[in-house]
């Protein structure tokens, strides 16, 4: 799956938690959320400065907009590996949370039928 087919089918599937997605198509989505978390800060803080309240909300709605996306398809990520979604309240435990979560993101996916449907194509 390329750049572009990755962005189009997160977005896509905006807040579907259900099904599997392909290691690409994550780590290319996770690519581009933190590549336009930091345009949007980078322009936000030149125009207003980072002490604007208008800074602040609008870095909020590009975090909410991005991050409800993010977590679909890590969910989906970890239902290609045979793993619940609710793994990714491992974020919640400092430095450690993420460590595992990316272990298990970047593991290979399982290329039988799993109890989350069929392999991706």
């Amino acid at each position: 799956m390329s750049f572009g087919q990755s962005i189009s089918t997160c977005f896509n599937n905006y807040a579907n938690f259900n099904g599997r997605a392909r290691r690409s198509e994550f780590w290319w989505f996770y690519l581009f959320v933190v590549i336009a978390a930091a345009v949007v800060q980078a322009l936000m803080a030149a125009i207003f400065g980072g002490d604007s309240g208008i800074y602040f909300i609008v870095s909020i709605g590009v975090a909410v907009a991005l991050a409800i996306p993010l977590y679909a398809a890590g969910a989906r990520r970890l239902h290609d590996t045979g793993k619940s979604g609710w793994l990714q309240l491992l974020l919640l435990i400092p430095c450690v949370g993420i460590i595992v979560l990316i272990v298990l993101w970047a593991q290979a996916g399982q290329l039988a039928d799993n109890q989350y449907g069929p392999p991706v194509a």
